[in-house]
């Protein structure tokens, strides 16, 4: 029997309504919740972009402002067809599914299965330029280049989940290096976070120009200065003690903390308590961009030591420092010469290369650059005064030295003022225009080639030295010993050959140039040498006249 309540209904009411309650309940939820669910556990976790995803607008975007850049200021002129062929023969790289062809005046992408079937996509390629018609102006051909070029890309990424993986930005990354694979070596796509990282890496970053060290007793000491800084600029030296940085205390327990603390927004102010002897000071300071330290120095044998890591915005004025501080008026016993080494130095800034051969030339031609657009034509002269005070300079360089080492290698020894001595170096001399493009990335384009006083390129002859130390110990022996005594250099005749050479070198000529003093790392000989020759002022100037002769 059913049990009733007080008021005299069935206690079985309520029940029978919460269960049609839940059965309602459960239907909602397969009905609604359960397909949510199911969408979420069947969807992998970073889904690539869909077919319909394409970004074309920022694709065609960078690669119309590349495409013109190449068309008018690339060292070596290419018709449009051949720009957009080799382009689009990147997307092959990415899948090699695919194949892209030009036929009968048109692109096509197709399956490589099924390569005489119907392409996934066709276009009409721009004609190249012929006849007494006036070519298309850089943006105009580059515009419709790329109008050609982009449905094959938009094909591409709807037909493959490989190409959609790679993005955009892998797309145009291998759209560019197939492209460059024909052009030149040098030329490349740098993506927006590179771009950002190699600005930095160029300009230095926010701080004050100092480098800390632990000292005695636990204390903080400033352990070097960078000239120009906002530390040198307040009259902090090398030795001070750090006692705080905004009030905090630091001690040698924790310096990785207290470096840290030092660095902050460009612009931003920070106080240091320092001490020098017994009396505390607060320095207020100004943090700003400080250029990477690429220059060490050092006085030993009556010599001037520069080592030359690399060509940053301030590498100049750094040396600039050393070489008044060695030969300035207030130095009353100045070293007998300068070693520069730049071995293993990849090169750098253009500029900078210019500005530290200018530190030792009185006057005259550092450097030449040729190219196809009529501003990659330029002749750079020296206009600093002449820091080294006449004395003589060596060089050495390995087979790493390249680029802007090579213009400084070149331009002392063509002009008779310094002996190159290590072996003949990398031969990079091509000049990269930097490019900025919509997504904030970068394209470094060759556009000039680099061309010595005397008119030989460096460009994959590299510098030859006037002292090879590369063809072995005993070599490099007999060579001094010649040198000093008879004021032979048995180099000389390959430096003859090598500053008749003109462009274009013939590939074999290369090949016997370089071979002379083959490329190698560089030699505990080199450093025994340029010792050698600056201690032997008669053996140094007949280097000189055999490399500028």
């Amino acid at each position: 029997m059913a049990r009733r309540s007080a008021d005299g209904q069935s206690a079985q009411a309520p029940d029978r309504a919460e269960a049609r309650g839940r059965r309602w309940a459960g239907r909602v939820l397969i009905r609604c919740v359960l397909p949510i669910v199911l969408a979420l556990l069947t969807t992998p976790l970073g889904t690539p972009p869909r077919a319909q995803d394409f970004p074309r607008a920022p694709v065609e975007a960078v690669l119309t402002a590349a495409f013109e850049a190449v068309l008018e200021r690339h060292l070596e002129p290419v018709a449009p067809p051949d720009l957009g062929l080799w382009s689009l023969r990147g997307l092959t790289a990415l899948d090699p599914a695919l194949v892209v062809e030009a036929r009968d005046g048109n692109f096509r992408l197709l399956p490589a299965a099924a390569r005489e079937g119907p392409p996934l996509a066709a276009q009409r390629a721009p004609l190249a330029s012929s006849g007494p018609r006036a070519p298309p102006s850089p943006a105009a051909a580059a515009a419709d280049l790329v109008a050609a070029i982009a449905p094959l890309i938009e094909a591409a990424w709807a037909a493959s989940p490989a190409i959609r993986r790679a993005g955009a930005e892998g797309v145009l990354r291998a759209l560019f290096e197939e492209l460059f694979n024909y052009l030149d070596p040098y030329s490349r796509y740098v993506t927006a976070e590179e771009a950002q990282a190699a600005r930095e890496r160029r300009v230095g970053h926010a701080g004050l120009g100092l480098r800390l060290a632990a000292g005695p007793g636990g204390t903080v000491r400033i352990a070097s200065v960078m000239p120009g800084g906002p530390a040198a600029r307040a009259g902090l030296r090398a030795g001070d003690r750090l006692l705080a940085i905004d009030g905090g205390p630091v001690s040698a327990a924790d310096l990785e903390d207290a470096i840290k603390r030092l660095g902050g927004p460009e612009d931003s102010l920070v106080t240091l308590l320092v001490a020098r002897g017994r009396r505390p000071r607060e320095v207020l300071l100004v943090r700003s961009p400080v250029p990477p330290e690429s220059v060490s120095v050092e006085r030993s044998d009556d010599i001037l030591w520069l080592r030359l890591a690399g060509f940053s915005n301030a590498s100049d004025e750094q040396l600039a420092v050393a070489l008044a501080d060695a030969f300035g008026p207030q130095q009353r016993h100045p070293p007998r010469g300068v070693v520069l080494d730049l071995r293993g130095n990849r090169g750098g800034l253009l500029a900078q290369a210019v500005a530290v051969a200018d530190l030792f030339l009185p006057g005259g031609e550092i450097l030449r650059t040729e190219g196809r657009h009529p501003d990659a034509r330029r002749i750079y002269l020296a206009a600093r005064p002449e820091l080294a005070a006449g004395r003589p300079v060596v060089v050495l360089v390995d087979g790493r030295s390249a680029s802007a080492s090579e213009v400084v290698a070149a331009a002392l020894a063509d002009r008779g003022r310094a002996v190159v001595v290590g072996s003949t170096t990398m031969g990079k001399g091509l000049v990269q225009l930097l490019i900025p493009l919509p997504d904030g990335g970068e394209l470094l384009l060759s556009w000039s080639r680099l061309i010595a006083p005397r008119g030989w390129p460096i460009q994959g002859l590299g510098v030859m030295p006037a002292v090879c130390t590369s063809l072995g110990a005993a070599a490099t022996e007999q060579a001094i010993e010649r040198l000093v005594a008879t004021g032979e250099v048995p180099m000389a005749a390959a430096l003859t050959r090598h500053a008749r050479a003109r462009v274009p070198v013939p590939a074999e000529e290369q090949t016997a140039l370089r071979n002379a003093c083959p490329p190698a790392e560089g030699r505990e000989a080199d450093i025994a040498v340029a010792r050698l020759l600056l201690h032997n002022p008669q053996a140094w100037h007949a280097a000189v006249r055999a490399a500028a002769r």
